[in-house]
């Protein structure tokens, strides 16, 4: 498995398959679990047919997390390669200010942590989303 990044705009639209939002609150990651695993993931999900990406974006941001007041900014664009299979998808940088009910769909817990939670639901994936999204994020301080 290889996950790469890339400018913003280098991958064609049509590729863009999944968002992925590195978030904020408080100073602290958000999380998610999802109703049928024990694990825990960074907000995110598929791109529904005809929709723009940021527009996922948004929309996965608020449907895994409850975000009502919040900022998110396109980072840059990455892809994940498994055997012969790769995909794309944009990475996502999200402040949450306010958040309201969490939407009754697939998502069971939203938490917070410090750290990266030990059990990801994809360990082989996360830790270099999260790493990059914090690498940008510093830098744009």
């Amino acid at each position: 498995m290889k996950v790469e990044f890339y400018e913003l705009g280098s991958i064609a639209d049509e590729k863009l398959a999944y968002a992925v939002i590195g978030s904020i609150y408080g100073g602290k990651h958000i999380f998610v679990k999802h109703k049928d695993r024990d694990t825990w993931e960074i907000p995110g999900g598929h791109r529904e047919d005809g929709e723009e990406i940021e527009a996922t974006g948004k929309r996965e941001l608020v449907e895994e997390t409850g975000a009502v007041d919040y900022s998110i900014t396109p980072i840059c664009e990455y892809s994940v390669t498994r055997g012969d299979v790769c995909s794309y998808g944009r990475l996502f940088y999200s402040e949450v200010f306010s958040f309201g009910q969490l939407p009754d769909l697939e998502i069971g817990e939203v938490r917070c942590f410090k750290e990266t939670p030990e059990n990801l639901t994809y360990p082989d994936i996360q830790p270099y989303l999260l790493k990059k999204i914090l690498d940008l994020v510093q830098k744009s301080r």
